[in-house]
């Protein structure tokens, strides 16, 4: 027996009415925005005191935060893991994913993690938890077509358009530009501070001062100038240009907190690094520090570190009285500095940490791991905490070659500490 013939076309209908109902709903599940927290299940680790020496190595860049966590970028995706140091990437003790945007920059204050999307949103984290605090729009990040490559290293130690600067007061804000607008947002609960236009690509970031300045560098009508914006209001409160300055001008911060957060200073120099001279910022207009002129001079404090003629030098940044000096490291150059550390990087790839006070040696050994040697390249770096990171690269460095062929090896970051 069987359906009669209408019944049979309506069972069908309904059939693919309910067949096509169900494709909406995945479609809706797996296309729809989404948000998806994994908070932590166990203890806030203790901060961790390693000897000085390489801690092992990982395929991502850490983020060193509150000396307890690394935090890392994905694609779409923010987490942590524990012990900061550990050997190897381990489970994430937390995850922040969302889709369909793009994880574009990650910066953290204390024991507060901000990621920065490509719709412009500003996502706030809890280390010890990894619970969200707090979101807020933000202006959509500048498209600045730069490879981003499988480290994360350019969206966790140097993000674009994403910076810190603690306020007189006490207060920490958070700055985010893109071409068209600026906000400046307290760190500490996500109340939005200020907001700004833009004049557009013909002007760019440069970073934040130690003092509540965001330092802009405006090329859109005339010679380019730096501009001082107040974090607090957004408002511009000083327009400079170094004295007999070129008109074109490449500004480079120094003695940054983190990448470019709280600098103490800056290199002004023209195209080609012609001219270069270094500035000391402070309540009013930038001061001449000649200590600070030749290029790859690292400001630590109050002191500026150098590689002249294969010898380290260490001077007063305001004086420009020399301090130390240090000719028995062989051929090496600066590599990083942070708070009572300069780091420096030999020939053979020793890792050499300096006191930028003395010149004393606080430690030294080779950058090396498991069987991978010493015969790779430097690329992006890291230090805070105590702890350094660095990239290794494949000789000859071919920048425009694939991850494969770029990266030493698929573990390319090495973490130490010093």
């Amino acid at each position: 027996m069987g359906f009669p013939r209408g019944r049979r076309r309506l069972v069908m209908a309904v059939a693919a009415l309910l067949a096509t109902a169900a494709v909406a709903v995945i479609v809706h599940r797996v296309l729809a925005p989404a948000e998806v927290s994994t908070v932590a299940r166990a203890d806030y680790p203790a901060a961790a005191r390693p000897a000085a020496g390489v801690i092992g190595r990982l395929p991502v860049a850490p983020l060193i935060v509150d000396a307890r966590l690394r935090v890392y970028a994905a694609h779409r995706q923010v987490y942590a893991d524990r012990p900061v140091d550990g050997k190897y990437r381990t489970t994430p003790y937390w995850s922040y994913r969302r889709w369909p945007a793009e994880l574009t920059g990650v910066v953290a204050s204390g024991s507060t993690v901000v990621s920065r999307w490509s719709d412009g949103q500003l996502v706030a984290l809890d280390a010890p938890t990894g619970r969200v605090l707090w979101r807020t729009d933000g202006p959509e990040p500048t498209d600045s077509g730069a490879v981003v490559r499988r480290t994360g290293a350019a969206t966790v130690w140097n993000p674009r358009g994403l910076q810190l600067t603690d306020l007189p007061d006490g207060r920490t804000v958070l700055v985010a530009t893109g071409d068209a607008q600026a906000r400046g947002v307290e760190v500490s609960g996500g109340r939005e501070l200020w907001r700004v236009d833009l004049p557009g690509s013909c002007r760019s970031d440069v970073g934040t001062t130690a003092s509540g300045q965001l330092i802009g560098l405006d090329a859109c009508a005339g010679p380019a100038t730096v501009e001082f914006r107040d974090a607090a209001t957004g408002a511009v409160r000083e327009r400079w240009r170094p004295p007999g300055g070129p008109d074109e001008l490449v500004v480079t911060p120094l003695g940054c907190r983190t990448d470019r957060s709280d600098c103490l200073a800056l290199r002004t120099a023209g195209p080609g690094d012609a001219g270069g001279r270094g500035w000391l910022l402070g309540a009013g207009e930038p001061v001449a520090a000649p200590a600070l002129d030749p290029a790859g001079t690292v400001l630590v404090g109050e002191q500026a570190v150098v590689v002249l003629d294969g010898v380290a030098v260490g001077r007063s940044a305001r004086t420009g009285t020399e301090l130390w000096r240090s000719a028995d490291l062989g051929t090496a150059r600066v590599l990083a500095g942070q708070p009572g550390r300069v780091h420096l990087l030999t020939e053979a790839n020793d890792l050499v940490t300096l006191d930028p006070v003395t010149g004393g040696q606080l430690s030294r050994f080779s950058l090396n791991v498991g069987s991978d040697g010493t015969g790779w390249a430097p690329g992006a770096v890291a230090a805070e905490g105590g702890y350094v990171a660095v990239e290794r690269l494949r000789k000859p460095v071919d920048p425009d070659g694939d991850d494969r062929r770029y990266y030493l090896t698929a573990e390319a970051v090495i973490l130490a500490a010093t």
